[in-house]
C-alpha cells in the first residue's frame, strides 16, 4: 500500500499535500491539547508499533504481498488525531531512511494509512461499541474497525493510482504513471485486502486485548501504566520481523521498472526519467549483511529513530508546560 514516486505525478503528490497540511495541523494542535505529559511516550510506542508491523509482509493471491498497518489501534488508544501524527512519522522514516514509499508520495500515503484508516476506522469503532454494549462487543467493535479502516485505505490507495492513466498520457497515448486505470487497480487493491482485512482486525483485537490487560492505563484513566509490556511488545516483534522475509514477490503497485516492464511491455515515461531517491537502507537491507540480521538491524533502527523523535517531542513538551506555569506564577 505504500505509494513509490513516479507512480503518481507531481500534481497529484502536490494535491495530495494540499489536503493534507491542514490536517497535519489540526493534528499537532490538538495532540497538544488534549495528549497528557504521560500520554506522549505513547504516541512514539505507537509509532513504533506501526512501523514494525509494516514490515511483516504476508503473501496475498495473485504472486503480490501485503501488510497490516496498524492505524485504527492507534485511533483507539490515544485518539485518532494522535494516530495521524504517529502513522504519519512511520511513514516518514519508512521513506527517508528503507525507501518503503515514496518521498513525493508521502502526503498521498499519509492521507491513506495516517487519515483515511485511522478516522474512519475510530468512528466504526465507535458506532459499533455504542450499540453493543459488552466486553464481547468492544473486542467486534476493535476488529471490525480494523477491517474497515484498512479496506478504505486499499481503496484510496486504488483511485490514485486508477486515475493516472486517464489524466496523464504521452503523445502515443502511453501511461505516463502508473498504467492501470481503475478498472484495475481498484479490484487488484481491494479484493487482496478482503483477506488482508482480517489480519488488520485480528491484530487490532489482539494489540487491544494484550494492552488491556497488561497496561491499562493506557487506556482507561487511574489505572497502571507501565510502559514494560509495551517495550516487551516491540522486542519481540522486532525479533519476529524477519518472517516478512518469507513472503516472495512484491506488493501491488510497488514494483520497479525492471518489473513493470515485464508486465505491462513497456517502461512509462516516469520511470525513466522521475525523481529518484537513494535510501540508506532499501528494502530493509544492510548491504554486507545476511538479509536476516540486516532486517533485524533496519527494525532496530526504524524504531530506535522514531524513539529519539518522539522523546524529543515530549521533552519540548515538558519545557513549554514549564514555562505556561512559571508565567501562571508570575
Amino acid at each position: 500500500m505504500h505509494i513509490p514516486d513516479n507512480y503518481l505525478s507531481p500534481s497529484t503528490c502536490a494535491v495530495m499535500g494540499a489536503v493534507m497540511l491542514p490536517v497535519w495541523a489540526r493534528a499537532v494542535k490538538k495532540v497538544k491539547e488534549e495528549v497528557s505529559k504521560r500520554k506522549m511516550p505513547i504516541l512514539g510506542v505507537c509509532a513504533a508499533f506501526s512501523f514494525l508491523i509494516m514490515m511483516f509482509n504476508v503473501p496475498v493471491p495473485g504472486g503480490t504481498t501485503a501488510h497490516a498497518v496498524g492505524a485504527v489501534l492507534t485511533a483507539i488508544l490515544i485518539g485518532p488525531y494522535a494516530a495521524t501524527i504517529s502513522v504519519t512519522i512511520a511513514l516518514l522514516i519508512q521513506a527517508l531512511f528503507f525507501g518503503d514509499g515514496g518521498i513525493l508520495a508521502l502526503a498521498a500515503n499519509c492521507f491513506n494509512m495516517a487519515f483515511v484508516m485511522p478516522f474512519l476506522g475510530y468512528f466504526v469503532y465507535e458506532f459499533i461499541k455504542s450499540k453493543v454494549r459488552s466486553d464481547r462487543g468492544e473486542y467486534i467493535a476493535v476488529f471490525i474497525g480494523g477491517y474497515v479502516g484498512i479496506l478504505a485505505a486499499a481503496f484510496c490507495t486504488a483511485v490514485e493510482f486508477g486515475i493516472q492513466p486517464l489524466l496523464f498520457k504521452d503523445g502515443a497515448g502511453a501511461a505516463i504513471y502508473c498504467p492501470y486505470d481503475l478498472s484495475v487497480s481498484i479490484p487488484a487493491m481491494i479484493l487482496p485486502h478482503l483477506l488482508i482485512g482480517l489480519l488488520e482486525g485480528a491484530v487490532t483485537a489482539g494489540v487491544y486485548g494484550y494492552i488491556r490487560k497488561m497496561v491499562p492505563g493506557v487506556i482507561y484513566e487511574g489505572k497502571p501504566a507501565s510502559k514494560k509490556p509495551l517495550y516487551g511488545l516491540l522486542i519481540g516483534m522486532i525479533l519476529l520481523s524477519p518472517i516478512g522475509l518469507l513472503a516472495t514477490g512484491t506488493a501491488w503497485g510497488e514494483w520497479g521498472a525492471d518489473e513493470i516492464k515485464d508486465i505491462v511491455g513497456y517502461v512509462p515515461n516516469a520511470f525513466e526519467h522521475g525523481f529518484n531517491f537513494n535510501a540508506m537502507m532499501p528494502d530493509y537491507s544492510v548491504g554486507g549483511i545476511n538479509e536476516v540480521i540486516g532486517y533485524i538491524i533496519s527494525a532496530v533502527a526504524g524504531v530506535a529513530l522514531i524513539m529519539i523523535l518522539f522523546k524529543i517531542v515530549g521533552s519540548a513538551k515538558k519545557a513549554e508546560l514549564s514555562e505556561n506555569n512559571a508565567k501562571k506564577v508570575v
